[in-house]
């Protein structure tokens, strides 16, 4: 299922290193890996497209898991 979220790109150092997309309303995402460089800028706000990932796990596991499908930032 596709979703919209509108939030701030943040940079987490737990492991390797993880991006992370916390909405305003407070909610963190973990960007899967491989998403466009142009939106991975911390402090950046961005109105992002994607899905919710259930089928994977992360080493960071700081949220549900975004699979990016497309961006903008605002």
């Amino acid at each position: 299922m596709s979703i919209t979220l509108t939030g701030t790109i943040e940079r987490r150092d737990i492991g390797t290193g993880a991006w992370a997309l916390v909405t305003e309303e407070g909610v963190t995402y973990e960007i899967l890996k491989g998403a466009d460089k142009n939106l991975l800028k911390a402090g950046q706000k961005a109105k992002v497209k994607g899905q919710v990932r259930e089928d994977i796990m992360t080493i960071a596991m700081i949220g549900p898991v975004l699979e990016v499908k497309s961006f903008e930032v605002i």
